[in-house]
């Protein structure tokens, strides 16, 4: 009998199996590759939400753990996937650069938020108001961890690359049995693909779909990620991410054109050099409608558990709340309120 049957190798998957591999506990792995978001992420992690300067929950500790958590990742995969990067927000008026001091003495904010105007000069972007730098900050290169550690797990036999069949989960008082293999638990981390599964379908996952640009811009003299109405994320050689669109309603990984003219649009009002569209991408990401994420237990069934709802920020949230998770299946920890997915129990 093996520890944890996981499904799902999206970034939620990946830092429970993390978290359980490091506790010295067995797993088995399935994914089916039918979800795209945590491939295209940014990757972004940022203890700041900047479009209303507040805390992200539980943001120095999710920060502390996840400086820890990634190093051991990349010493078993033997990659480097996580690079410390400043995060700059552009400042368009006076009253953008009050607001931003105003945060700045916020107790909660002032570890993350910098009290120093920059005026740097990047060649191709026009920024007369100068950028504001948040501390803390990086991304992880999310389409390498996920090839890579699926490769890891596909060397030491913890991995299935197939469809996980609900009708055919045995659950006993002790265990869960599938297809001959038995478990202690199972953990599901589908995202998106939560709408599927019989055990919680009831939750309110939303699903939001974002669409993204590769864009080649040789003349961008840009080392930092710059947040405005949208992100740069600098991949080297000239190349550059930017994303990303937000439609609630579409429930599909096609690029669309409005899609592309939309991110082209707020290229154009940030950007005053040239560049070239290179890949577009599109994905769902798993947001609620709550924008809290979904951790727990079944109600009913003491083996099934749930991580998802990472929404937007799943290189940040995973690796703390896949340990919460784990320490409240083997030690019986709580759960934070803010996560339990008890808040939707009838």
């Amino acid at each position: 009998m093996i520890d944890y049957i996981i499904v799902g190798s999206g970034i939620a998957g990946i830092c429970f199996a993390e978290i359980a591999l490091q506790n010295k506990k067995s797993i088995i792995v399935f994914d089916n590759n039918s979800q795209n978001s945590s491939n295209i992420a940014a990757g972004i992690y940022n203890p700041v939400i900047l479009k209303r300067f507040s805390e992200v929950w539980n943001a120095k500790s999710q920060i502390d753990f996840l400086n820890n958590f990634y190093p051991l990742i990349e010493n078993r995969i033997n990659t480097k996937i996580d690079f410390k990067t400043p995060v700059i927000r552009k400042f368009f008026s006076i009253e953008e650069q009050n607001n931003w001091f105003s945060a700045s003495d916020k107790i909660s904010l002032a570890p993350f938020l910098s009290t120093k105007l920059l005026y740097n000069k990047y060649h191709g972007i026009d920024s007369p108001f100068g950028f504001g730098e948040v501390f803390h900050t990086g991304y992880v290169d999310t389409k390498l961890l996920l090839n890579k550690y699926h490769q890891y797990l596909k060397n030491n036999s913890n991995f299935i690359e197939d469809e996980f069949h609900y009708s055919k989960l045995e659950i006993q008082t002790d265990f869960i049995s599938y297809n001959n293999i038995k478990a202690k638990s199972i953990v599901f981390a589908e995202g998106f693909g939560l709408h599927q599964n019989p055990f919680f379908k009831y939750l309110p996952l939303d699903g939001t779909k974002g669409e993204i640009l590769i864009i080649k811009a040789p003349n961008l003299d840009l080392n930092c990620i710059l947040n405005s109405s949208v992100y740069l994320l600098p991949l080297g050689n000239g190349m550059f991410k930017v994303g990303a669109t937000y439609n609630w309603e579409d429930k599909t990984n096609a690029v669309t054109e409005d899609g592309k003219k939309e991110l082209i649009d707020k290229i154009k009002e940030l950007l005053n050099c040239d560049f070239e569209i290179v890949n577009h991408l599109a994905g769902i990401r798993p947001t609620v409608k709550d924008r809290k994420p979904l951790v727990g237990t079944h109600l009913e069934y003491k083996k099934i558990h749930i991580l998802n709802g990472l929404g937007t920020r799943g290189v940040m949230l995973g690796p703390s709340l896949a340990n919460d998770l784990f320490q409240n299946i083997e030690n019986g920890i709580a759960l934070d309120n803010y996560i339990d997915i008890k808040r939707f129990d009838k």
